[in-house]
């Protein structure tokens, strides 16, 4: 099955002490890179939420931003970090005493300071219960997601990839005629030759030029690799390496049918299949 690294899921899910929202971009990248944003309460959970990424998802780099809102009336009084909040009254204190005309900070200053307000009033492991089955589903959203561009990738790719089968079922028709008029051309440049070479050292040099300009390994391997890129296709199972991999061995033998190539043909068979397998690496690019 055919996925893209490209993809955007969002959920929300409601809960008595308020709600929770998950949100997952994810673009190109080599390998599984993950950039998650969380608030200070599930930071204990950063370890458990990468599990449960890297257990759906393999290649991509993944943007995860996961965001709490605790209704106020959940709240049964104010708490703070009285502890931070004397260190940071001393040193502002401090502070002032070096600056000239400083600004003044006042209570509501410093109780916006990062963990002073103290938000564990909801159990972690309250917000856990709620927080792991809805990563679960925006996940499963996601690949959905994935799914949908990946086919989307895999039509262009099949496409393109029929367009070299007909290119090669045409240049394996034409090679009989190519090597017999390889031939021909050969005799008619070597016969006023002959009286000056032996006969047997012109009929070797002759089978030799004939091999070299055969092309029939090329277009097996060709139409090999073209049948395992059909196959890889249906793997379920990130395959975008594999598939990278097969452009690099159909690119080898395209280069090799240009550079063996013997006539207007070949030579823009050989530049036509390459622009197709550019196409397709340059989309493959794209695929988990």
């Amino acid at each position: 099955m055919v996925k893209s690294m490209t993809a955007y899921a969002r959920k929300e899910v409601k809960v008595p002490w308020g709600s929770i929202v998950i949100e997952l971009r994810s673009v190109n990248h080599r390998f599984l890179e993950m950039g998650i944003r969380l608030p200070d309460e599930l930071r204990s959970l950063e370890m458990t939420i990468r599990n449960q990424v890297k257990a759906k998802l393999h290649r991509g780099k993944l943007d995860l931003s996961i965001r709490l809102k605790i209704q106020p009336g959940e709240v049964s009084q104010v708490s703070y970090n009285h502890e931070l909040a004397e260190q940071l009254a001393k040193t502002l204190h401090e502070i002032d005493k070096l600056i000239y005309n400083a600004a003044p900070v006042n209570a509501v200053d410093v109780l916006g300071w990062p963990g002073i307000m103290d938000n564990q009033m909801i159990e972690p492991e309250t917000i856990k219960q709620a927080l792991l089955p809805l990563l679960d589903s925006v996940l499963d959203e996601l690949l959905e997601n994935k799914k949908r561009e990946g086919q989307a990738l895999a039509q262009m790719i099949v496409q393109r990839s029929n367009e070299m089968c007909d290119i090669i079922q045409n240049v394996k028709d034409k090679i009989p005629e190519l090597l017999q008029f390889q031939r021909q051309r050969l005799e008619e440049k070597l016969q006023t030759l002959k009286a000056d070479m032996d006969t047997n050292r012109l009929e070797q040099e002759m089978v030799y030029i004939i091999h070299k300009a055969d092309i029939a390994e090329e277009i097996d391997r060709l139409e090999t690799h073209l049948n395992e890129i059909d196959r890889t296709m249906e793997y379920d199972e990130a395959i975008g390496r594999r598939l990278d991999f097969l452009m690099q061995e159909l690119n080898r033998e395209a280069n090799t049918l240009g550079s063996k190539s013997i006539s207007i043909m070949t030579t823009q068979a050989s530049v036509d299949m390459k622009v197709l397998i550019e196409q397709m690496r340059e989309q493959i690019q794209n695929i988990e």
